[in-house]
């Protein structure tokens, strides 16, 4: 359960970070 919760927010954080980079 712990590598499914990592995994997913290392995964949203990733695109969020994309995100915020190319919005700037």
């Amino acid at each position: 359960m712990r590598v499914v919760v990592t995994g997913g927010a290392g995964f949203i954080g990733s695109h969020l970070v994309d995100f915020l980079l190319d919005k700037n």
